[in-house]
């Protein structure tokens, strides 16, 4: 598929800034089951800093704005081609060896009702494969899409005792029972093209991505969905939780207390 993205982020303070800084994780990286034809990223008054392939192999891009400024707008305008590979993760380049994505953070931390989710769910089998796509359906049935219920600072342990969330809270999920049971895993941010079913989604999405041993390869797993990423999906970067792998993360310099707007619209193009 051939897909163009416009996500456009709106920073407004309700008093001056003296300067903002931020880091972006916001242009896709190539490899099989992708590559970008197009792709810009502008800031408002930004005047662009240093650039670098992390060792996960994405690409993190630093922009200061000068102040005083009271709004700051982040545009990401994109083509990008897309093709489904069942959610396998091939021709990635990065350097981070695979078990590095054992390690627990907040988020991610499982509890003893996540440690007993995975431990039902891999009942009967001993194939990672087969027990990452167990975990994927025991975290959608255990944890309803409903907006609203979560926030970005909801752990994985909280998100499920709440029984709903939404895409992060799902992807914390399926990490923390990956983890659990020593299945190296990572959080993944990016895309997500609506479907015509009208499945739960969102524009801006995350899932979980899980080290298969037997394919020697990272798979991706969406139980808000309950699929592995498609040529719909469009991947941005990875971390270890929301907050390690979030898009755009920065600070500002000032008192102003600060209102963020976001809206992504993702479309296909004729091919």
């Amino acid at each position: 598929m051939i897909l163009t993205v416009t996500h456009r982020t709106l920073y407004r303070y309700d008093a001056p800034v003296r300067g903002v800084v931020q880091s972006h994780r916001l242009t896709p990286a190539a490899f099989e089951g992708q590559r970008p034809r197009d792709w810009r990223v502008t800031v408002t008054g930004g005047v662009t800093g240093g650039g670098f392939r992390d060792g996960a192999g994405d690409w993190v891009q630093g922009y200061t704005v000068q102040g005083p400024v009271s709004e700051i707008e982040v545009l990401v305008e994109g083509v990008i081609e897309t093709a489904d590979t069942a959610g396998v993760l091939r021709g990635h380049r990065e350097a981070v060896a695979p078990p590095v994505y054992l390690r627990k953070t907040a988020a991610t931390r499982a509890d003893n009702a996540l440690r007993a989710l995975a431990e039902k769910a891999q009942t009967g089998t001993q194939d990672p494969l087969d027990q990452a796509h167990r975990l994927m359906a025991a975290v959608a049935d255990a944890i309803d899409y409903r907006p609203g219920q979560t926030d970005a600072g909801t752990s994985a342990a909280e998100a499920l005792a709440r029984g709903a969330g939404v895409c992060q809270d799902h992807a914390h999920a399926m990490i923390a029972c990956a983890r659990s049971l020593g299945l190296p895993a990572r959080y993944v941010s990016g895309y997500l093209m609506a479907g015509e079913d009208e499945g739960p989604h969102e524009a801006a999405h995350a899932w979980a991505e899980i080290w298969i041993e037997g394919l020697s390869a990272w798979v991706g797993f969406d139980a808000a969905n309950r699929c592995c990423p498609n040529a719909q999906y469009i991947r941005l970067g990875s971390g270890f939780d929301a907050r390690d792998a979030a898009p755009i993360r920065g600070t500002a310099r000032g008192t102003g207390e600060e209102r963020l707007d976001v809206t992504v619209a993702i479309a296909a193009v004729q091919q």
